[in-house]
């Protein structure tokens, strides 16, 4: 893959932001139509789908910081110089051709592309139906910034595909893929796990736990589930799930103060059968299943558990490998929890909303990554990238019996 300057890259994404600074209203027009044509009774995906002024500010916004850091490309990561005088350097590379795919957000048509591309990535954009309108002509803007500044329209495309034709696409793609990004649920990830021939990279489920420790700060401990429930429920990073531990001090009252703070903000409240006593007029678990849901919804599950060890133990069954929290004033407790639970991001005293590439110091992300390899968390810019090995010789050859 050619290897674009810095310099005609950052200008492609300077371009980019004077047309989206330009095109806002018509963002915005485009974006009523997907509005008006949703049909779904989703409304965490509604309210995924929606773009307002403050979202094409956004959008802006994401292009300049990832505009103002380091080109990821061609850094070195070791350089060696052996006995032999074998020069070796591990350098980052380009993946070269990478596949997002995902459920409506057309602001992901924007991130997604615009870290991809500094990257020196050809990035292809799968977005969902119900975002149709908004994503055709984002890829229009694109286009118009990429061809301003001499480049060709294939470094950036939506494709333009129904369930049956990326089935399809998937098993026998028309061009080399190196990467497969699929950010939604647990469907569309599956969806691609079966079908696809080449790397993919989970942009997990979320499903987040809270532990409330028997030394935790109880007004700190409501202030964070609030937050961490409520905020957005839209976002992957939401809280679905929290289990107190039964120690507690005024464990009743404390209960029963939690339950009436939900109910303020309309959160249809589920419990076991321990909590149930406390919190009347809750709703019962039906099924080991709910364990394993990301509601994405006014809705939370509440447990009971008797230590740190059995928090632990059900966080590692049922999360989906994302965020978890701990609510302790022990430091010894928090950093068993955090060392312990096999998530991408651990928290002690922290709402799991700050799982985000804004909120930690990477920028714009391409999605939070639940898998292990290559990367675990926000995957910004400096993780769109690879390596490669340099190796650099004057006539050097291996084994004692080399032949001319």
């Amino acid at each position: 893959m050619k290897l674009l300057s810095t310099d005609i890259k950052n200008k492609v994404l300077e371009s980019m932001m004077r047309i989206l600074n330009r095109e806002r209203a018509q963002i915005i027009n485009e974006n009523k139509k997907d509005l008006e044509a949703f049909q779904q009774d989703d409304q965490a995906l509604y309210d995924r789908l929606v773009v307002n002024e403050q979202k094409v500010d956004g959008m802006i916004q994401a292009i300049k910081e990832v505009r103002a850091q380091e080109d990821p490309v061609c850094q070195d990561i070791s350089n060696l110089e052996l006995d032999s005088g074998l020069k070796i350097i591990n350098r980052t590379a380009p993946f070269g051709t990478i596949l997002i795919i995902y459920e409506s957000r057309p602001d992901v048509t924007i991130e997604a592309a615009v870290l991809a591309f500094k990257a020196n990535n050809k990035i292809l954009l799968k977005g969902g139906k119900e975002a149709y309108h908004s994503n055709v002509f984002l890829e229009q803007c694109w286009h118009e910034a990429l061809v301003a500044n001499g480049l060709s329209k294939d470094w950036i495309q939506l494709l333009h595909l129904k369930r049956e034709a990326t089935q399809e696409y998937l098993r026998n793609p028309p061009e080399k893929i190196d990467l497969i990004v699929p950010r939604g649920g647990e469907r569309l990830i599956k969806f691609v796990k079966d079908h696809a021939t080449c790397a993919v990279l989970i942009s997990g489920r979320g499903n987040n736990f809270l532990y409330v420790h028997d030394d935790a700060d109880w007004e700190k401990a409501v202030k964070v589930i609030i937050n961490a429930k409520t905020d957005k429920i839209s976002g992957c990073n939401a809280l679905d799930k929290v289990l107190i531990n039964r120690h507690i001090d005024d464990y009743p009252r404390k209960l029963q103060s939690l339950q009436q703070a939900l109910l303020k903000h309309q959160v249809d409240i589920v419990t076991d059968q321990a909590i149930s006593n406390i919190m009347s007029g809750t709703k019962s678990i039906e099924s080991e299943a709910i364990w394993y849901e990301e509601f994405l919804a006014m809705k939370l599950l509440i447990a009971e558990v008797e230590d740190l060890d059995t928090a632990v133990r059900m966080i590692n069954q049922y999360s989906g490998g994302h965020s978890a929290a701990i609510m302790t004033e022990s430091h010894n407790a928090a950093m068993k929890f955090m060392e312990q639970v096999d998530c991408a991001a651990v928290y002690h005293n922290a709402s799991t909303r700050f799982t985000d590439g804004g909120q930690m110091g990477v920028g714009a992300e391409l999605a939070i990554s639940t898998d292990k390899l290559h990367h675990r968390g926000p995957l910004g810019l400096k993780q769109l990238v690879t390596n490669k090995y340099y190796v650099f010789g004057d006539g050097h050859v291996r084994g004692t019996d080399a032949r001319l």
